[in-house]
């Protein structure tokens, strides 16, 4: 069983008092992923993250997510990034582009750095699906990332 000799219950493992943790936020479909971000400021601090301990930027759209998150990663004072974007299916193949994209560059940096992200790049049919999702996956991305934060420091 994950950590039950190393006193990292489900309790420990979302406590984010000692964490540093970046947020990179698409501005695209900008309704949408500011609720992600609130949602997700706002769990992080529940969890103990302190607030000046929580980096956030803003890029333009979801494919340019995994750029900035590289550059957070680089900087290696970050026990986890969290990638925040909407991505709403339209009438081209542009969706699919850009949902595989941008997620397969998210995938790619967490692996390279060896580094947690929680990818929040919600990947829709319409607005009303992004928007019925926008608050509980900003609250999932923050307990994801400061779980795995602490799972990767029992694990090194």
């Amino acid at each position: 069983m994950f950590g039950a000799d190393k006193g990292t219950g489900t309790t420990d493992r979302l406590d984010g008092k000692k964490l540093h943790i970046g947020i990179v936020q698409a501005r695209f479909n900008e309704n949408v992923t500011n609720t992600l971000a609130t949602a997700c400021r706002a769990e992080l601090l529940r969890l103990g993250v302190q607030e000046g301990h929580i980096r956030h930027v803003l890029v333009p759209g979801a494919l340019e997510v995994p750029l900035a998150l590289q550059a957070m990663a680089e900087q290696d004072e970050f026990d986890a990034l969290i990638a925040l974007g909407c991505i709403i299916r339209g009438e081209t193949y542009h969706f699919e582009l850009v949902a595989n994209e941008s997620g397969a560059g998210v995938t790619r940096v967490g692996l390279d750095y060896q580094l947690p992200i929680a990818n929040a790049i919600l990947t829709t049919e319409n607005l009303e699906q992004a928007v019925a999702r926008q608050s509980e996956k900003g609250v999932d991305a923050a307990r994801v990332a400061v779980e795995m934060a602490n799972l990767l420091e029992v694990l090194s």
